[in-house]
């Protein structure tokens, strides 16, 4: 069976509210980096093997930057809609704003958001101005770059344990090429309407999977609704919720490089669910860093349990199966 087809019938069956359970999200220090890489290589992928999700801490990236970028997020959502518009999204590429324009496979419903995507080589007419939003896109592509920053480090531990160069993954992610596809995604969750406050039908975003080989997700304290499923306890449809904390990142394994690693890495399904009526309804911001391999790069697995194909046609074909139909 195409694994892409059978992925999309898995994610349909994602629509439901579910149950809630405890599962352990393993926190990992990345402090001393250099001196203890073997150690935190082996902490990461224990933590990534178990449940495909954990968080980063003493990762680097000062706390100060994290608010400023955040801060940057609500300005640009602030704009009124009309000078967002003339900034909207590059189909096939990754760049630009749109809103509530994903419609999930699991759901059938728009996600209750608008995003604003910063891929660095497309990105030609699509920042604003400075007299409309200062320093912005000056802030924006420093974050960026931070963020790649703790990405590669990650990824350079899961190339040693899957028996690659420790910056095979670096070189793969190259920024200055021209072929970079890695997307540092600006989002907006809307605040609840309040006549749909009980709708537990309606959500944030529907369960997916990531296309990508890492995302790094920063969220807020008290803005919460994530939630990840184990692929190995998919039928459960018990879902945990992961506690959002201003000085953690939280990250997950993405398809891509649960292609690259023969499947050794999941990438498991997480959503973003409407709040209860008894818990914060404001508006939700949060800042998602995927790593997406250079699109001339080729994925070839270390055991050739799948055929070899370019980042590029990997993800339009991601992108096609998903979203090609709305």
């Amino acid at each position: 069976m195409n694994p892409m087809l059978d992925e999309l019938k898995r994610e349909a069956r994602m629509g439901a509210v579910g149950t809630e359970r405890p599962r352990e999200v393993r926190v990992i220090d990345l402090a001393n980096f250099e001196q203890r890489q073997a150690e935190i290589a082996d902490q990461l992928w224990d933590a990534a093997v178990d449940v495909g999700f954990f968080q980063l801490a003493n990762h680097g990236i000062d706390l100060a930057a994290t608010r400023e970028a955040f801060e940057m997020t609500e300005r640009f959502f602030a704009l009124p809609a009309e000078t967002k518009a003339r900034h909207p999204l590059k189909k096939g590429l990754n760049a630009g704003w749109e809103s509530r324009a994903q419609v999930r496979p699991s759901t059938g419903t728009p996600d209750q958001k608008e995003s604003y995507q910063i891929t660095r080589p497309h990105m030609a007419g699509l920042w604003p101005s400075e007299a409309e939003l200062p320093q912005f896109q000056a802030t924006m592509l420093a974050f960026e770059a931070k963020a790649w920053t703790v990405a590669m480090q990650v990824l350079s531990c899961f190339a040693l344990k899957l028996g690659f160069a420790a910056d095979f993954f670096t070189r793969a992610h190259d920024p200055a090429r021209p072929g970079y596809q890695s997307t540092l995604r600006l989002l907006h969750y809307f605040a609840v309407d309040p006549a749909q406050r009980a709708n537990m039908g309606l959500w944030r975003a529907g369960a997916h999977t990531d296309f990508d080989c890492l995302t790094l997700l920063f969220q807020r304290a008290g803005q919460g609704g994530l939630q990840l499923l184990p692929g190995k306890d998919m039928d459960s449809q018990a879902w945990t919720s992961i506690t959002p904390a201003d000085e953690l990142i939280t990250c997950n394994i993405g398809d891509m490089l649960m292609r690259w690693s023969d499947d050794q890495l999941p990438s498991n399904f997480h959503r973003v669910r409407n709040p209860t009526p008894d818990e914060y309804q404001g508006p939700r911001y949060s800042l998602a860093f995927f790593a997406q391999a250079n699109r001339d790069v080729m994925i070839e697995s270390p055991a050739g349990k799948y055929a070899p194909i370019s980042a590029e046609d990997y993800l339009q074909q991601r992108v096609n199966a998903n979203f090609a139909k709305y």
